[in-house]
């Protein structure tokens, strides 16, 4: 049976069973399409919004997340893919901790992103890759006012 649940949150599910509800706002959402366009014109390949990553006995769902052309064959039909697209993006919301956007990094790295960008709803970028947080995205994108 399919439940529809008509609520204003992103849900994802915790490896310990427990559901985790983030926030959904305009901002968010206008934050979300700019980074889609923006990839997807500037990079080529797929643009996903919201897409279900099964990590570790979890499913985490970046904001945005880039992948190319070999990563969307290789994912095209499945529901929730098992490993991360090369580029996941975190928008941050008033609930997310510093704590909780430093796990979804090591993650979406430990599930196969080249990199993890966390965005403030302000519009500032944080870049991460296997090797920490870095000063600029090693992907060919320019990113210019956000908000």
């Amino acid at each position: 049976m399919f439940w529809q649940i008509n609520l204003p949150y992103k849900i994802e599910l915790k490896k310990q069973g427990t559901l985790e509800l983030t926030p959904r706002s305009v901002l968010r959402s206008r934050l979300q399409g700019k980074f889609t366009f923006l990839l997807m014109k500037q990079l080529g390949g797929h643009s996903f919004v919201e897409l279900p990553i099964s990590i570790n006995k979890s499913v985490k769902v970046p904001d945005v997340a880039w992948g190319s052309e070999a990563y969307y064959q290789q994912h095209k039909n499945d529901i929730a893919v098992s490993s991360a697209p090369e580029v996941c993006v975190e928008i941050m919301s008033v609930s997310n901790t510093k704590a909780q956007m430093k796990s979804k990094v090591n993650l979406y790295l430990k599930a196969g992103a080249t990199e993890v960008w966390i965005v403030s709803e302000a519009g500032t970028i944080q870049y991460f890759d296997k090797h920490g947080q870095k000063e600029s995205s090693g992907f060919q994108v320019k990113i210019e006012k956000l908000t």
